[in-house]
This record gives C-alpha cells, sequence and structure tokens, in this order.
C-alpha cells in the first residue's frame, strides 16, 4: 500500500474487502474473498481468521495490483429456496 506524506503526516489508503467466513464443523473458520478470486484464508479461530485474511489480502493486491483500478460492485442478498 503507497503512503501519502502531506504536512509531514503519513498517510495510508485503506481499502475494504468482503469477507465470508464459514465456520468449519471441526473448529475454525475457513475466508474466501469474493473480489480477489482465488483468495482464500483460515484460522483456528474468528481473531486469527480475520489476521490471516489480512495478511492474504496484502498479498495478493502485491501480486495483483491492477485489481483496485477495477473495483466490482459487490453485495449480499437472501436467496430463498
Amino acid at each position: 500500500m503507497k503512503a501519502i506524506r502531506k504536512n509531514k503526516e503519513i498517510k495510508k489508503a485503506v481499502f475494504n474487502f468482503n469477507a465470508v467466513f464459514i465456520e468449519e464443523i471441526d473448529g475454525g473458520y475457513s475466508v474466501s474473498v469474493p473480489s480477489l478470486p482465488g483468495s482464500f484464508s483460515q484460522g483456528d479461530n474468528f481473531e486469527e481468521a480475520v489476521k490471516n485474511t489480512k495478511e492474504a489480502i496484502i498479498l495478493y493486491l502485491e501480486e495483483e495490483p491492477g485489481v483496485l483500478s477495477n473495483p466490482r460492485r459487490e453485495f449480499m442478498a437472501p436467496v430463498a429456496v
């Protein structure tokens, strides 16, 4: 992420991504980030899953920086079956 220096103050850009957390039967969480194809993570508890997901997003953006120039609209909606 790029730091922006303004008036001797450093500001960092913050990007928000939706992440889908699935509680696993054996414990822990599996996580996917739909707007970053192939981006998955996990953790033994929710806090670890969040931390690992942040790391996975940062690594993804380092490899695919163009993703930020083409944001996709993303939302969740209930689907009755």
